[in-house]
């Protein structure tokens, strides 16, 4: 239990989450599409970036776009058309059709399916990796067999059972479609994330491993879907001199401005995730006696890019808690504590945590949707007639986990102190 009384020393500045790191190089190229009146969607710059992703990633096609929820978009239009042809206008690729998604995770990686009319059908999580459970994707396919596209995602730069995953997947003649935009830089038994799937995402959103402020990108091995992407992506003009079009576009390239402090936050990627890994190996430090543990990985098979540290409590240590829809209450209790008494607690001192990502099937606006665990449909589960628990480990998860400052500007004084306070929870 948090002393409040306790008068607790407060940082002059905040510690964030993660914010964006800059450097004094970071405006070179953006200055220099000024200079030159390169301000477009058009330039060296979104070339050039395109070009060091692909080296970095191991892909061979990149298209640079305005966000990695455009380059998802993009990718289940695509993917769409390639399994069930063009659909008529208006009514989206993926029109009555399901979607596998990974539920746990940002909204962003769920919602370009509903862009394009499909049915987003959430697979629970896995407590190895905290990212889409293999068991619980076979179970949905039994339910519906007809699915040919699963969505996954790599939560806080941790890669998921990615070959489990993908041999259910050619089992049943279904794309893997991969959004990496937490996990750049991450690999999976040596291959960078973002290469997975037939198609794949990655982000440069602001609290992301390396930004633009915005921006994200699509990669894929499908000379077809880069060119095809592209053209989607400044408004599907034709080839005439005036403006012609026979598809529907969208104005969703990236500014070559953005593309220029991009293409040198590359240079600092391996330098993040090397800091990013020194905070999460602090904090499992600085909480090895405690009744808790950071978010897992596969150390065998995977090295995370440690985006985000997350901290997730025993069930024993938990005292109560309530979540609402937009509020939290809890009991404090001598020896145990709770995510909200600890976000309050580093909030207390000038420190930014959040809650774990709330599971998908959890929210409001898909609280109607099918959702699978390992035991199958996880949904209609507490009538009387049905004995036994289910398990249902995203909200489990959610429930007991949250996200720690994990901003690489961060000292290691200041973690040491928030690991202080986190560790007052517990007294």
């Amino acid at each position: 239990m948090f002393d409040t009384k306790k008068s607790w020393e407060k940082f002059p500045e905040k510690v964030w989450l993660s914010s964006p790191t800059m450097y004094d190089t970071s405006m070179q190229y953006a200055m220099e599409a000024y200079h030159t009146n390169w301000m477009s969607t058009v330039g060296a710059n979104i070339i050039e970036l395109e070009r060091r992703v692909c080296e970095k990633v191991g892909c061979q096609y990149a298209v640079a776009l305005s966000a990695g929820t455009a380059a998802l978009h993009l990718a289940m239009k695509f993917a769409g058309e390639k399994l069930y042809g063009k659909s008529e206008l208006g009514k989206g690729a993926l029109f009555g059709h399901r979607v596998f998604c990974s539920d746990m995770t940002f909204d962003a990686t769920v919602n370009p399916v509903v862009y394009e009319g499909g049915i987003p059908v959430f697979i629970d999580t896995e407590y190895d990796t905290w990212n889409m459970d293999p068991v619980a994707l076979e179970k949905a396919f039994e339910t519906y067999p007809e699915v040919r596209l699963i969505v996954i995602a790599h939560l806080y730069g941790t890669p998921g059972k990615i070959n489990e995953i993908k041999a259910i997947a050619d089992a049943h003649g279904a794309v893997i479609i991969e959004d990496a935009a937490e996990s750049l830089g991450a690999a999976y038994q040596g291959i960078q994330t973002g290469t997975f799937g037939k198609y794949n995402c990655i982000s440069f959103n602001g609290n992301k491993i390396i930004t633009g402020s915005s921006g994200g990108m699509f990669l894929t091995d499908e000379k077809e879907a880069a060119d095809k992407l592209r053209k989607w992506s400044t408004q599907a003009r034709e080839n005439a001199a005036w403006y012609q079009h026979e598809e529907l576009g969208y104005n969703y390239r990236m500014s070559n401005v953005i593309a220029g402090i991009v293409r040198d936050q590359m240079d600092y990627l391996e330098k993040h995730i090397q800091q990013k890994k020194a905070i999460y190996e602090r904090y499992r430090e600085g909480f090895k006696d405690l009744p808790v543990h950071m978010n897992p990985y596969d150390a065998g098979n995977s090295e995370p890019n440690f985006w985000l540290s997350c901290l997730l409590l025993e069930p024993e240590a938990m005292c109560r808690q309530v979540r609402g829809e937009q509020d939290a209450l809890y009991l404090p209790e001598h020896g145990k504590s709770c995510p909200t008494e600890i976000l309050e607690a580093i909030s207390g001192i000038n420190a930014e945590g959040r809650p774990i990502w709330k599971p998908m099937h959890m929210q409001p606006i898909y609280r109607m949707n099918p959702f699978f665990t390992r035991e199958g449909n996880g949904r209609a589960r507490t009538n009387a007639y049905i004995s036994g628990e289910a398990t249902d480990a995203g909200m489990d998860i959610f429930q007991r986990g949250l996200c720690l400052p994990s901003d690489n500007k961060m000292t290691p004084e200041q973690q040491d102190h928030i690991i202080e306070v986190i560790r007052a929870c517990f007294e």
